[in-house]
Protein backbone atom coordinates (compact mmCIF):
# COMPACT_ATOMS: atom_id res chain seq x y z
CA UNK A 1 0.00 0.00 0.00
CA UNK A 2 1.08 3.58 -0.66
CA UNK A 3 0.32 6.59 1.53
CA UNK A 4 -3.02 8.00 0.40
CA UNK A 5 -2.99 11.72 -0.43
CA UNK A 6 -5.83 11.81 -2.97
CA UNK A 7 -8.67 9.91 -4.61
CA UNK A 8 -6.33 8.45 -7.22
CA UNK A 9 -4.03 7.14 -4.49
CA UNK A 10 -7.08 5.60 -2.84
CA UNK A 11 -8.02 3.80 -6.07
CA UNK A 12 -4.51 2.45 -6.49
CA UNK A 13 -4.48 0.99 -2.99
CA UNK A 14 -8.05 -0.30 -3.24
CA UNK A 15 -7.29 -2.19 -6.44
CA UNK A 16 -4.20 -3.67 -4.80
CA UNK A 17 -6.07 -4.73 -1.68
CA UNK A 18 -9.29 -5.77 -3.43
CA UNK A 19 -11.30 -5.41 -0.20
CA UNK A 20 -11.68 -2.66 2.38
CA UNK A 21 -14.01 -1.49 5.10
CA UNK A 22 -15.56 1.79 4.04
CA UNK A 23 -15.69 3.91 7.16
CA UNK A 24 -13.35 5.18 9.84
CA UNK A 25 -13.55 1.88 11.75
CA UNK A 26 -11.72 -1.09 10.18
CA UNK A 27 -13.55 -3.47 12.56
CA UNK A 28 -10.33 -5.37 13.26
CA UNK A 29 -10.23 -6.55 9.64
CA UNK A 30 -8.74 -4.09 7.15
CA UNK A 31 -9.44 -0.53 6.08
CA UNK A 32 -7.60 1.83 3.79
CA UNK A 33 -8.27 4.60 6.31
CA UNK A 34 -5.07 3.38 8.03
CA UNK A 35 -3.13 4.67 5.02
CA UNK A 36 -4.72 8.13 4.86
CA UNK A 37 -2.25 11.02 5.05
CA UNK A 38 -3.00 13.97 7.31
CA UNK A 39 -4.59 15.94 4.45
CA UNK A 40 -7.41 13.39 4.11
CA UNK A 41 -10.41 14.69 6.07
CA UNK A 42 -14.00 13.47 6.28
CA UNK A 43 -17.02 15.62 5.38
CA UNK A 44 -15.18 18.58 3.88
CA UNK A 45 -16.93 18.04 0.51
CA UNK A 46 -13.53 18.20 -1.23
CA UNK A 47 -13.81 15.50 -3.90
CA UNK A 48 -10.05 14.85 -3.84
CA UNK A 49 -9.48 14.56 -0.10
CA UNK A 50 -12.85 13.72 1.50
CA UNK A 51 -13.41 9.92 1.77
CA UNK A 52 -17.15 10.54 2.11
CA UNK A 53 -17.13 11.92 -1.43
CA UNK A 54 -15.09 8.97 -2.70
CA UNK A 55 -17.97 6.55 -2.17
CA UNK A 56 -19.98 8.07 -5.01
CA UNK A 57 -16.94 8.84 -7.13
CA UNK A 58 -16.14 5.15 -7.09
CA UNK A 59 -19.66 4.26 -8.24
CA UNK A 60 -19.79 7.02 -10.85
CA UNK A 61 -16.28 6.78 -12.26
CA UNK A 62 -15.13 3.17 -11.83
CA UNK A 63 -16.53 0.09 -13.54
CA UNK A 64 -14.53 -2.39 -11.46
CA UNK A 65 -15.41 -1.45 -7.86
CA UNK A 66 -18.56 -2.01 -5.82
CA UNK A 67 -19.52 -0.05 -2.72
CA UNK A 68 -22.28 -0.89 -0.27
CA UNK A 69 -23.18 -2.32 3.10
CA UNK A 70 -21.30 -5.58 2.74
CA UNK A 71 -19.58 -6.12 6.09
CA UNK A 72 -21.01 -6.11 9.65
CA UNK A 73 -24.03 -4.24 8.18
CA UNK A 74 -21.60 -1.40 7.44
CA UNK A 75 -20.10 0.01 4.29
CA UNK A 76 -17.21 -1.45 2.36
CA UNK A 77 -15.54 -1.71 -1.02
CA UNK A 78 -15.01 -4.83 -3.13
CA UNK A 79 -13.25 -4.89 -6.48
CA UNK A 80 -14.61 -6.88 -9.40
CA UNK A 81 -11.81 -9.42 -8.97
CA UNK A 82 -13.00 -10.34 -5.47
CA UNK A 83 -16.74 -9.82 -5.88
CA UNK A 84 -17.54 -13.33 -7.23
CA UNK A 85 -15.95 -14.92 -4.15
CA UNK A 86 -18.22 -12.97 -1.80
CA UNK A 87 -21.18 -13.65 -4.09
CA UNK A 88 -20.45 -17.38 -3.90
CA UNK A 89 -20.43 -17.19 -0.09
CA UNK A 90 -23.39 -14.90 0.55
CA UNK A 91 -25.72 -15.61 -2.38
CA UNK A 92 -24.61 -18.73 -4.23
CA UNK A 93 -27.63 -20.27 -5.98
CA UNK A 94 -30.19 -18.84 -3.57
CA UNK A 95 -33.44 -17.47 -4.96
CA UNK A 96 -35.08 -14.71 -2.95
CA UNK A 97 -38.59 -16.16 -3.16
CA UNK A 98 -37.32 -19.47 -1.75
CA UNK A 99 -35.46 -17.65 1.00
CA UNK A 100 -38.62 -15.72 1.84
CA UNK A 101 -40.70 -18.92 1.93
CA UNK A 102 -38.12 -20.41 4.30
CA UNK A 103 -38.29 -17.41 6.61
CA UNK A 104 -34.79 -16.15 5.85
CA UNK A 105 -35.85 -12.91 4.16
CA UNK A 106 -38.30 -10.34 5.52
CA UNK A 107 -41.50 -9.26 3.80
CA UNK A 108 -40.04 -5.77 3.52
CA UNK A 109 -36.94 -7.10 1.78
CA UNK A 110 -39.06 -9.16 -0.63
CA UNK A 111 -41.16 -6.13 -1.56
CA UNK A 112 -38.11 -3.90 -2.09
CA UNK A 113 -36.41 -6.56 -4.21
CA UNK A 114 -39.49 -6.96 -6.41
CA UNK A 115 -39.71 -3.20 -6.98
CA UNK A 116 -36.06 -2.92 -7.97
CA UNK A 117 -36.39 -6.01 -10.19
CA UNK A 118 -39.20 -4.28 -12.07
CA UNK A 119 -37.49 -0.91 -12.56
CA UNK A 120 -33.85 -2.15 -12.72
CA UNK A 121 -32.52 1.03 -11.05
CA UNK A 122 -34.29 3.17 -8.47
CA UNK A 123 -33.31 5.85 -5.94
CA UNK A 124 -34.25 5.28 -2.34
CA UNK A 125 -37.02 7.88 -2.30
CA UNK A 126 -38.80 6.24 -5.25
CA UNK A 127 -38.46 2.76 -3.72
CA UNK A 128 -40.28 4.12 -0.68
CA UNK A 129 -42.88 5.88 -2.83
CA UNK A 130 -43.62 2.94 -5.15
CA UNK A 131 -43.69 0.50 -2.24
CA UNK A 132 -45.99 2.67 -0.15
CA UNK A 133 -43.53 2.68 2.75
CA UNK A 134 -44.33 5.22 5.46
CA UNK A 135 -42.26 6.95 8.14
CA UNK A 136 -43.49 4.30 10.58
CA UNK A 137 -41.81 1.68 8.37
CA UNK A 138 -38.38 3.35 8.50
CA UNK A 139 -36.67 0.91 10.87
CA UNK A 140 -37.86 -2.21 9.06
CA UNK A 141 -37.28 -0.60 5.67
CA UNK A 142 -33.68 0.32 6.53
CA UNK A 143 -33.03 -3.17 7.92
CA UNK A 144 -34.40 -4.72 4.73
CA UNK A 145 -32.21 -2.54 2.49
CA UNK A 146 -29.18 -3.60 4.51
CA UNK A 147 -30.21 -7.27 4.49
CA UNK A 148 -30.55 -7.26 0.70
CA UNK A 149 -27.08 -5.75 0.33
CA UNK A 150 -25.47 -8.12 2.84
CA UNK A 151 -27.02 -11.08 1.00
CA UNK A 152 -25.93 -9.72 -2.40
CA UNK A 153 -29.38 -9.25 -3.90
CA UNK A 154 -29.07 -5.50 -4.48
CA UNK A 155 -26.22 -3.00 -4.47
CA UNK A 156 -25.65 0.73 -4.63
CA UNK A 157 -25.05 2.09 -8.11
CA UNK A 158 -25.12 5.88 -7.74
CA UNK A 159 -27.27 8.70 -6.43
CA UNK A 160 -30.10 10.89 -7.70
CA UNK A 161 -32.16 13.86 -6.53
CA UNK A 162 -35.91 14.17 -6.46
CA UNK A 163 -37.62 15.73 -9.47
CA UNK A 164 -40.58 18.09 -9.64
CA UNK A 165 -43.41 17.57 -12.11
CA UNK A 166 -41.53 19.91 -14.45
CA UNK A 167 -38.44 17.73 -14.21
CA UNK A 168 -36.44 20.12 -12.02
CA UNK A 169 -34.17 18.50 -9.45
CA UNK A 170 -34.46 19.51 -5.81
CA UNK A 171 -33.51 18.42 -2.31
CA UNK A 172 -30.76 16.10 -1.12
CA UNK A 173 -29.49 13.27 -3.28
CA UNK A 174 -30.54 9.74 -2.37
CA UNK A 175 -28.81 6.46 -3.07
CA UNK A 176 -29.73 4.56 -6.23
CA UNK A 177 -29.94 0.75 -6.07
CA UNK A 178 -29.86 -1.94 -8.73
CA UNK A 179 -29.83 -5.73 -8.74
CA UNK A 180 -26.42 -7.18 -7.93
CA UNK A 181 -26.28 -9.12 -11.19
CA UNK A 182 -26.79 -5.91 -13.16
CA UNK A 183 -23.98 -3.93 -11.55
CA UNK A 184 -20.92 -5.22 -13.40
CA UNK A 185 -20.80 -5.77 -17.15
CA UNK A 186 -19.57 -9.31 -16.55
CA UNK A 187 -22.04 -11.98 -15.48
CA UNK A 188 -20.99 -12.30 -11.84
CA UNK A 189 -23.49 -15.08 -10.97
CA UNK A 190 -22.09 -17.29 -13.74
CA UNK A 191 -18.54 -16.66 -12.55
CA UNK A 192 -19.54 -17.35 -8.95
CA UNK A 193 -21.21 -20.66 -9.91
CA UNK A 194 -17.78 -22.02 -10.82
CA UNK A 195 -16.47 -21.28 -7.32
CA UNK A 196 -17.30 -23.59 -4.43
CA UNK A 197 -18.17 -22.19 -1.00
CA UNK A 198 -15.01 -23.72 0.45
CA UNK A 199 -12.80 -22.31 -2.29
CA UNK A 200 -14.29 -18.84 -1.90
CA UNK A 201 -13.94 -18.88 1.88
CA UNK A 202 -10.32 -20.03 1.71
CA UNK A 203 -9.45 -17.44 -0.93
CA UNK A 204 -10.91 -14.51 1.02
CA UNK A 205 -9.44 -15.75 4.29
CA UNK A 206 -5.97 -15.94 2.78
CA UNK A 207 -6.31 -12.44 1.37
CA UNK A 208 -7.40 -10.89 4.64
CA UNK A 209 -4.52 -12.51 6.50
CA UNK A 210 -2.19 -11.00 3.92
CA UNK A 211 -3.69 -7.59 4.60
CA UNK A 212 -3.91 -8.05 8.38
CA UNK A 213 -2.03 -11.01 9.92
CA UNK A 214 -3.42 -10.15 13.36
CA UNK A 215 -7.11 -10.56 12.49
CA UNK A 216 -9.08 -12.81 14.85
CA UNK A 217 -10.66 -15.95 13.40
CA UNK A 218 -14.16 -15.33 14.77
CA UNK A 219 -14.17 -11.78 13.45
CA UNK A 220 -12.89 -12.95 10.08
CA UNK A 221 -15.64 -15.56 9.79
CA UNK A 222 -18.33 -12.96 10.39
CA UNK A 223 -16.67 -10.62 7.89
CA UNK A 224 -16.72 -13.28 5.18
CA UNK A 225 -20.09 -14.90 5.78
CA UNK A 226 -22.04 -11.82 6.88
Amino acid sequence: MIKIHSFQDFLLDLRKAGISMGGENAEGIFGLKDFFDSNICWHTEDVETDPWEWRMRVLNECSDIAYGKFFFKKSGFITKEWYPYFYAIRRGNKILQDEYDNGNVSQYAKKIYEIISEYKELPLHLIKQYGGFSKEDKSKFDSAITQLQMNFYITMCGRARKQSQRGDEYGWSSTVFCLTEDFFEENIPDIAKKITYEEAYSKIKERIYQLNPLVKEAKLKKFITG
